[in-house]
């Protein structure tokens, strides 16, 4: 993970491209349920492209006129038209994706309820729940806050809540992943990443990292230690101990949800140290800014059985 710079003049000029449809408009194109009809029958299609007939006669339109005029509407930005037949672009794609997603037309209630993990600050219950498409984990007895993420409404359904919250461990695991690679999770825009020290928030954290979105302006928090959860040191470590923490939920982690692991050694330049005690051992992991694993120890009891610098 490296930093990155603004986008050149010739770059932003591309996002200002004379055939760009605003958004506004684009929503008005897709706020018609004969436009959305066609959307939803091109993606059952067993095999795309689709012929302008074979289309029509899966949305059931009988006037020939009327549904290519609706066809036409949606042509360039989220259909494209070939000599075969009609297909999708990405961006009428990503209207189906998101009302299967329920996104757009499903307003789902769940019940909080307990985890079988407890509190990694003061081994209390925990509890989660669902509200305005976000789930969220907190403490009943100190009220911790163990992450808040959004979790589409299709995230719920056909599952139990041990698989919700399975899915809602990979889905966490994966925002933070893109955001660390400079990936906004929401539009793929350009992600920066700071880290905020003595600075107390709904987390509970005193140092603390933050991911910003140059373009859409979508936020990320989280203690350090959650950017370590695929490191490969970190998991050879756990894996040495019998401890899968690739499935293992980042809120049973004291180290992904407290900063009472962290240490910083100094702020200019950033090294930030995490202690990930397992068994009899501890793995310290030192990272700079951009939260680059610059050195590694692992530690048995007070004794270090092996230590690495990172070029």
């Amino acid at each position: 993970m490296s930093g990155t710079t603004g986008p050149s003049a010739e770059e932003s000029a591309l996002r200002n491209c004379e055939d760009c449809v605003a958004p506004e408009e684009a929503f008005s194109v897709i706020a018609n349920e004969s436009r959305l009809s066609i959307l939803e029958a091109l993606w059952k299609a067993d095999e795309r492209p689709v012929s302008f007939s074979e289309l029509r006669r899966e949305v059931g339109m009988r006037d020939s006129a009327q549904f290519n005029y609706h066809l036409k509407q949606l042509t360039d930005h989220f259909v494209v038209g070939t000599d075969e037949g009609y297909d999708f672009r990405q961006a009428g794609k990503k209207v189906v994706r998101s009302i299967l997603a329920g996104s757009f037309n499903e307003h789902p209630e769940m019940e909080p309820f307990e985890l079988d993990e407890t509190c990694a600050l003061c081994g209390g219950s925990l509890e989660a729940s669902y509200d305005d498409e976000m789930l969220a984990i907190d403490c009943l007895d100190c009220a911790k806050n163990h992450g808040r993420y959004p979790f589409p409404p299709g995230g719920l359904n056909d599952r139990t809540r041990g698989e919700i919250m399975d899915a809602f461990n990979q889905r966490v695991r994966h925002l933070h992943c893109l955001a660390a690679d400079g990936v906004c999770p929401e539009c793929n825009g350009r992600m920066s990443t700071a880290i905020t020290h003595d600075t107390e928030d709904y987390l509970g954290l005193g140092v603390r990292v933050d991911h910003r979105c140059e373009q859409c302006r979508h936020r990320l928090y989280s203690a350090v230690g959650l950017s370590l959860l695929d490191q490969s040191d970190v998991v050879t470590f756990h894996r040495d101990h019998g401890v899968d923490v690739c499935t293992k939920p980042y809120w049973d982690l004291a180290w992904c949800v407290t900063d009472e692991h962290t240490t910083v050694l100094s702020e200019d330049p950033w090294r930030i140290r995490v202690e990930i005690p397992l068994g009899d051992e501890v793995l310290a992991v030192t990272l700079d800014g951009d939260l680059d694993v610059v050195e590694l120890e692992r530690e048995c009891g007070s004794t270090s059985s092996e230590s690495a610098r990172v070029a």
